[in-house]
């Protein structure tokens, strides 16, 4: 009987097995399918061997088959030798990658074209999957065509091109014969901002040249470049775009007579703009005396003449001026002049917009769960993150339902006609005895992510940020106490354990990619003084930090170390206890803060740094 018993169990366990296996095969997680496989080029590409440019030495499309895993399984540097077949695979999910074999698509300016394609397939068991892969050109075309009557007036023509950023490739000369029947080339590029020059000897004597940047450029994009003549007057240039085929058809009308031209550049902020004139090339007849860079806004009449300055000799001299008083968000027209109506082309730029300090007047406050200040609207916090433009230490702090920072209703700066303030207080947060932590009152533009224990916290300083200002200005009201919490302070310290305390306020522009991460347990700061991307840095005095009588207005000069580069975040740290990341000041200390905001001048403060300082 028990053996009769034990059959039983093991039939059952044999047609189970049969099941699952039957279910699995219906899913398609085990056993073997197969792919046949079609490789074609888009609509605006081609990938016929037979049109590839001269100078193509590899093989056509290469693919590769790589598993859910990331594990390649098969390949192939040409997609023919599997043409028509069957390709038997284990059941699942694969990745197909097609490209142009022997590129890498970010090589320098080449003569040929770099396609690239993928596509997702599933492959079950028994079953055949037929897929195509449609391959798209991944780097940029580029297409010269000249018109019969630039031939007629010019003797020669030259035209190159080059990346802006000039490590992304090698530029590109194009061979313009003018002689030839049809004057037209092509290119390729990587993906990267592109500045086309060009310049022409005219037959009738004198010679121009100008450049133009292509921006924003994409892979798959065709840039047609077509050159024409104008009867008369500034060259132009024109721009027809087919999104739907990513062709980019620009027309540059060029004067017939050379004119006076020169390499305009201009880094305009939001009051001012230095500009920049050099290459300047002066058509026949013409000469260059009393030179000066001219400003005025789009479409009005008369220029304003700039003080201007030169350096370099000859073919390399460099015209510079800078244009203040100017409007935030305003687009105006520069150009280099003379004496005697001389005066090449002329260029645009649009200064910047002057971004406001986020509630720089502490007038909106949120009181998450009812547990947490945070210094911003409602509407602004992210509750899924718990992150906002301003934070503080009072998500650590409310643990032992306590706020250093909060809003304040009394005490006000009525300057602006202010409603409230924030309050920062200096305390101790914890159960008494050893069981806490001294806080220091703050607020700071970032995010306090998480406590460390009773020890320390990792906080992230920086919110996203454009703008290019020149000062802080604000006021605060400080009461500095005495110092009776005294933690491993850093060498150099200003206060001392039973001395008074001081507060701080500093602000920061960085262009890094992403907020600092400050970790107090561990000791990890932001080094203002050496961070490469720490585009400006400026901080209230030292001889400033100290208990005031009453409100007392501040202004901080935010001092470049780069004129150029723009931020993407903003670090404001303002602390009722200077040394607070350090659980070092008094529990006496506060500090308000009203009416902060941004100031854009036209004359900012620079500090270049010397290979020792850096």
């Amino acid at each position: 009987m028990k053996s009769i018993y034990n059959l039983l169990l093991i039939l059952c366990a044999l047609f189970f097995m049969a099941s699952c296996q039957e279910e699995n095969d219906a899913l398609g997680t085990g056993g073997t399918g197969y792919l046949r496989l079609t490789v074609n080029g888009s609509s605006e590409t081609t990938t016929k061997a037979a049109n590839l440019p001269a100078g193509y030495t590899g093989k056509q499309i290469a693919v590769e088959i790589v598993d859910a895993e990331g594990k390649s399984v098969k390949s192939t540097n040409d997609w023919t030798e599997w043409e028509g077949e069957q390709i038997a695979l284990p059941a699942g999910e694969y990745t197909i990658k097609a490209h142009s074999y022997g590129f890498d698509g970010k090589q320098s300016a080449m003569a040929a074209p770099y396609y690239y394609g993928s596509a997702e397939v599933t492959i079950e068991n028994g079953k055949e999957v037929n897929q195509a892969i449609v391959c798209k050109l991944a780097n940029v075309k580029m297409s010269v065509k000249i018109a019969d009557d630039i031939k007629e007036h010019f003797n020669t023509f030259g035209l190159s091109v080059k990346a802006k950023d000039e490590k992304s490739c090698d530029p590109i000369t194009f061979d313009i014969d003018l002689s030839a029947a049809t004057v037209k080339d092509t290119a390729y590029f990587p993906v990267t901002d592109l500045v086309v020059s060009y310049s022409g000897q005219g037959k009738e004597g004198g010679s121009g040249s100008a450049e133009y940047e292509l921006t924003e450029v994409k892979g798959n994009d065709h840039y047609i470049l077509n050159f024409t003549l104008q009867d008369h007057g500034q060259g132009d240039v024109t721009v027809e775009v087919d999104p739907t085929m990513h062709v980019y058809e620009y027309t540059f009308v060029v004067s017939q007579h050379p004119t006076n031209s020169a390499l305009l550049e201009a880094n305009a902020w939001a009051k001012f703009a230095y500009l920049s004139a050099s290459k300047v090339s002066i058509a026949s007849g013409a000469t260059l005396s009393n030179p000066k860079l001219q400003y005025r806004q789009k479409d009005a009449e008369d220029w304003t003449d700039l003080e201007t300055t030169s350096t370099g000799e000859g073919e390399d001299v460099v015209y510079t001026a800078t244009a203040t008083s100017l409007t935030a968000n305003t687009t105006y027209e520069y150009r280099l002049a003379g004496d005697n109506e001389f005066s090449t082309g002329f260029q645009e730029f649009t200064t910047e917009e002057e971004v406001a300090l986020y509630n720089g007047g502490f007038e909106d406050w949120y009181n998450y769960n009812g547990e947490v200040w945070y210094a911003v609207k409602a509407d602004d916090f992210d509750s899924e993150t718990a992150t906002a433009f301003w934070d503080s230490g009072n998500k650590g702090a409310s643990l032992m339902e306590k706020n250093p920072t909060s809003p304040e209703e009394s005490v006000i700066h009525t300057g602006n006609k202010s409603t409230k303030s924030a309050k920062l207080q200096s305390q101790f947060v914890g159960l008494g005895g050893k069981l806490g932590q001294f806080a220091a009152g703050n607020l700071y533009t970032g995010h306090f992510v998480k406590t460390i224990g009773m020890s320390g916290a990792e906080i992230q300083f920086g919110s996203p940020f454009t703008g290019r200002p020149t000062q802080l200005h604000g006021y605060f009201q400080y009461t500095a106490g005495t110092v009776d919490y005294y933690g491993n302070v850093p060498d150099g310290a200003l206060v001392e354990n039973g001395g008074t305390d001081m507060n701080s306020i500093y602000i920061a522009l960085s262009d890094a990619n992403a907020p600092y991460t400050v970790n107090t347990k561990e000791g990890t700061f932001v080094d203002f003084d050496k961070d490469p991307n720490i585009i400006a840095y400026g901080e209230l005095p030292t001889s400033e930090c100290k208990t005031t009588n009453g409100w007392k207005e501040f202004t901080i000069d935010l001092v470049y170390r780069d004129l150029t580069r723009k931020p993407k975040y903003i670090i404001l740290v303002c602390s009722a206890s200077k040394y607070g990341d350090y659980f070092t000041g008094s529990s006496g200390s506060v500090m308000y803060l009203d009416d902060f905001s941004l100031v854009y001048g036209d004359n900012p403060k620079f500090e270049e740094k010397t290979e020792t300082e850096e």
